[in-house]
Order: structure tokens, then C-alpha cells, then sequence
């Protein structure tokens, strides 16, 4: 009698709904964190380099969305057969600025300013061919015609928000990254705002890959979450 009472009340146990699994490029932090407190059920979010999420992801992680900060690493997330060229969708976009711990603005700044400013010391940016910002920065530099010259001056980290802690706590005294992480912290400076043409557009695509995530896409979306995103320095396509 015992084992049945035991057996019939396991039977009729509520079924928990697990979390929601989002794997996010890093300079979301913060601003997908509260867009998530949106959702009616527990959403656990993985933050890193865009392109460590895509091959965690391709590695058979556990994920409901996927959010990147370069079409890049979606697009070779449909090459390995994990997303439908058809799903993925435009969520944000944002800027490209030159930040400080502190000093003076630099305007329209070239290798010798750059190089002045450094010293013997490091600009900090993402991993050049992994990390979407550092893509990003490396164009830039390009674009000036400041690559060749800056590459032995380098400190490359994991994701952007690892630049910018470099730079808030004074270990470089300069780094690229995208203007909503330069509103992240109060300790660095925006020095220069890169201009868009000067790099490749910045955009944040999206993609579902369950039925759980594809609702919460629908909260990615509206009107609550673009309020939010907006407030913490990303742009709308």
C-alpha cells in the first residue's frame, strides 16, 4: 500500500517547466537580462564571444535562441546544418566607438595619434577572427590605414566586455568596442565615435531553434523589450 500511495502521488507530481536556454553574444549582458525577466518562466542565459557560442551550439549545446553579434557566425551556423537559411531575423544593430580610461577626445584619430596615445602599452579589442567586435575593430583600423602598424600593439580577449574591462580598470589605455558597452561602465570614456562607414554594419541576428525559444523570439520583439534595448544603447533595424 505504501509503494502505490508513493507511486500514485510521483504520477500526479506537476510537470516543472525547465528554463529557457539562450546562448548571447556578450554585449547583450545586461540588456537581455532584463528583457529576459519578461518571460513568464526562468530563462538561464550564456554570455560569450559570438563565435564560441556558434560552436558550443554546433557542438549539440542545449539552446532554445541564439542571438549573435555578426551574421558571420549565423551564416556558418546554417552551413553546419544547425539553423534554416530562412529563420534567422535582424534583432538590433549598434556602434563602433574608441573608448578610454581617461584624456582628452581624439577627432578622426590616424596610426601616429593612436600609436601617441598608447605608448608602450596595448589597445584592447576582441579576437580579431572570432569575436564580432574585434572584426569589427580591425576593419576600422584598416579603413584608416592603422592595421600594420597597430598589430604588434594588440591585447586580443575572448569577448568584448573582457575589452572593456581592460580598459575600466586602467590595464589598456585605449579599446574599440560597441557604444552600448561604453554606456555599461562609468569608468571609461568615449573618445571617438567611429563613424558607420567605416566598418561593416553592426547587427544582432536572432533564431529560434525550438518551439519555447520561437515565443520567446516573440518577446525579443515587441514593444516592452525595444524600449529596453533602446535604453541601454542598441539601435532597431
Amino acid at each position: 500500500m505504501v509503494l502505490a500511495a508513493t507511486l500514485i502521488c510521483v504520477a500526479g507530481a506537476p510537470v516543472l517547466a525547465r528554463d529557457l536556454i539562450v546562448f548571447a553574444a556578450a554585449s547583450l549582458r545586461g540588456a537581455l537580462d532584463e528583457v529576459a525577466a519578461l518571460n513568464d518562466t526562468p530563462v538561464a542565459i550564456s554570455y560569450g564571444g559570438s563565435g564560441a557560442m556558434a560552436r558550443q551550439v554546433a557542438q549539440g549545446a542545449p539552446a532554445d535562441v541564439v542571438v549573435l553579434a555578426n551574421p558571420q557566425w549565423m551564416v556558418w551556423l546554417q552551413d553546419q546544418g544547425i539553423v534554416a537559411a530562412d529563420l534567422p531575423v535582424t534583432l538590433l544593430t549598434n556602434t563602433l566607438v574608441l573608448i578610454g580610461h581617461d584624456g582628452p577626445a581624439l577627432h578622426d584619430p590616424d596610426a601616429d595619434a593612436l600609436l601617441a596615445r598608447l605608448g608602450d602599452r596595448r589597445l584592447a579589442i576582441g579576437q580579431r577572427q572570432a569575436v564580432p567586435a574585434g572584426i569589427y575593430a580591425r576593419a576600422w583600423l584598416e579603413h584608416i590605414g592603422a592595421w600594420d602598424r597597430l598589430v604588434p600593439h594588440l591585447a586580443e580577449v575572448e569577448n568584448v566586455r573582457a575589452a572593456l574591462a581592460l580598459v575600466a580598470r586602467g590595464d589598456a589605455p585605449l579599446g574599440v568596442v560597441y557604444g552600448s558597452d561604453a554606456l555599461a561602465d562609468p569608468k571609461v570614456t568615449v573618445l571617438w565615435h567611429i563613424p558607420d562607414d567605416q566598418h561593416p554594419p553592426i547587427t544582432y541576428p536572432a533564431v529560434a531553434l525550438s518551439p519555447e525559444g520561437a515565443q520567446f523570439m516573440d518577446i525579443l520583439r515587441s514593444p516592452q523589450a525595444a524600449e529596453i534595448f533602446k535604453q541601454y544603447g542598441f539601435g532597431l533595424p
